[in-house]
């Protein structure tokens, strides 16, 4: 490509052979991404694990990375993710180490480049959407009321396990809800 990212390899501009095999998450989500450029993905709280959300489709559709939000409301946190892609699909895409002040109701969000490592056990079905990661992913990072991300002095210790640090490898990240969900995942 002429901007040096590489083209899409989703199943939507390269038949993989499955098509006829897609669930109906796949056919929604491939619906979705047709229609409004993207899809978000809600994962609702279960047990100790907080919920999160994240894009399929920003990078197929824009070129612009998915993005992901944890903790919070799942569908406070579809909104936001739904805004930014909005700005996105308008040419404003965020980047790693970018703030942005009025992202997430009115307060500020950082944003950060994920591991990869990540990925199978967190975004799944964007992996499954592109066949081809390493897509890029930004995890959208928001402030506690006081304004300080997670990893400024002076946060709760419960406000800096509500969000994972993705941008660590998984070796790096503390032990806890986030690294037991990659462990459950077999990785």
């Amino acid at each position: 490509m002429p901007d040096g990212r590489p083209p899409c390899a989703c199943v939507i501009c390269h038949d993989h052979g499955d098509r006829d095999r897609l669930d109906n998450f796949r056919l929604r989500t491939i619906v979705h991404i047709t229609q409004y450029g993207w899809s978000v993905v809600l994962v609702h709280p279960e047990g100790d694990v907080p919920g999160w959300a994240y894009t399929i489709g920003l990078w197929h559709s824009h070129r612009s990375p998915e993005l992901a939000m944890f903790g919070g409301d799942v569908y406070e946190t579809e909104e936001t993710l739904n805004a930014l892609g909005r700005r996105a699909a308008d040419g404003a895409e965020p980047s790693n180490g970018e703030r942005r002040d009025d992202v997430v109701r009115g307060r500020p969000a950082a944003f950060r480049a994920v591991d990869t490592r990540w990925y199978d056990a967190l975004f799944s079905g964007a992996v499954t959407f592109y066949r081809q990661p390493p897509l890029p992913f930004l995890q959208v990072v928001w402030p506690n009321p006081e304004g300080l991300y997670p990893w400024q002095p002076g946060t709760e210790l419960e406000f800096r396990r509500a969000q994972p640090w993705l941008w660590l490898a998984p070796s790096q990240h503390s032990p806890g809800v986030w690294t037991r969900r990659l462990r459950a995942t077999g990785l």
